[in-house]
């Protein structure tokens, strides 16, 4: 009983240490630039608490975590729009793993509202 309790033991084990593949980013397409979405993404992430680690406006990258809780990040790459404005894509990580794409839906509504033009 016992020899045929230890593959299967060693199976599981083995299991739960395998990788996650990481999420998918949410996608979100907004009408401002680049440039702009990026610069606003950064404006709005360090009024969060965010320290932004990397930015570069040229590659649309950024790559932020948070100061008061380490080990949670976003990463964002900003686009140019098929039909013009932007698109961009966001992760959302906490140790190097992919957290669930819901969370990231109030601070990308948040973006948007920024982005909108003033009526």
């Amino acid at each position: 009983m016992m020899r045929a309790l230890l593959p299967l033991l060693l199976i599981a084990w083995l299991a739960g240490c395998a990788a996650s593949p990481p999420g998918a980013p949410v996608e979100r397409r907004l009408a401002a630039t680049p440039e702009a979405t990026l610069r606003e993404a950064m404006a709005l992430l360090m009024e969060r608490g965010y320290v932004i680690r990397h930015a570069d406006i040229d590659l649309g990258r950024l790559d932020a975590v948070l100061a008061r809780m380490p080990g949670y990040g976003i990463a964002l790459r900003v686009s140019p729009g098929v039909e013009g404005g932007s698109r961009i894509e966001a992760l959302a990580t906490r140790g190097g793993r992919a957290l669930p794409p819901d969370l990231l839906a109030p601070w990308l509504a948040d973006l948007e509202a920024r982005l909108r033009p003033s009526p």
